[in-house]
């Protein structure tokens, strides 16, 4: 890369359910291209799993100068922003990155250009994946809901719980009562919009 001398470093993986052979099929394209068998690293994982010490000893393997090089880029990410990030850190360290199915390859121009509009897609892809969730909240919020996590306490406890803080209990001693964590408690109570203890006549809000 960018005129220095650079080894060639593999990466593979198959899902857990797949057999050996897939896992044969990407080592041989690998070697075909150049990859030494020493220098290649695998999983064998669902693509969705965030978990792969294979990636991670790979990455924390190569230097400047090296080019990681996959049989297909769904091998390397799980998604196109997960692959793009990965690519950036690689570029980052000065390391470049080779897909052989695709034929891509960021030490070209042709290979530099897809990737910038790779990123821009993956840009544009995060934009509307947030405008979507404004907007499912905003909706949840015109019928009244609230977002967040749902109760901790299931109604009929919190019932209990509440009359009993009414009458006087404290909320160390509901938590021991109830067998309640004084978080879930607290975190409950304010969802709940309870204040204090109700005066005489008052209803439960």
């Amino acid at each position: 890369m960018m005129g220095f001398p650079h080894m060639l470093v593999g990466y593979m993986r198959v899902s857990s359910d797949n057999d050996r052979q897939s896992t044969a099929l990407q080592r041989d394209a690998l070697i075909a291209a150049g990859v030494d068998a020493r220098h290649l690293f695998e999983d064998k994982a669902s693509g969705a799993r965030d978990d792969r010490p294979g990636l991670q000893s790979c990455l924390d393997f190569m230097k400047s100068g090296d080019t990681l090089v996959v049989w297909k880029l769904d091998r390397l990410g799980r998604s196109l922003p997960h692959l793009l990030d990965i690519v950036a850190g690689l570029r980052g360290k000065g390391v470049a990155f080779r897909s052989l199915t695709e034929g891509m390859n960021t030490d070209t121009p042709h290979g530099e250009l897809l990737f910038q509009i790779f990123g821009a897609l993956a840009q544009y892809e995060r934009a509307l994946t947030r405008e979507r969730v404004q907007a499912g909240l905003a909706a949840a919020r015109r019928r009244g809901k609230r977002g967040g996590r749902p109760l901790a306490i299931e109604p009929e406890k919190l019932e209990a719980v509440i009359a009993a803080l009414d009458a006087g209990a404290s909320k160390a001693a509901v938590c021991r009562t109830f067998g309640i964590a004084r978080s879930t408690l607290l975190d409950t109570l304010a969802r709940r919009g309870w204040t204090g203890p109700r005066t005489r006549g008052q209803s439960v809000s």
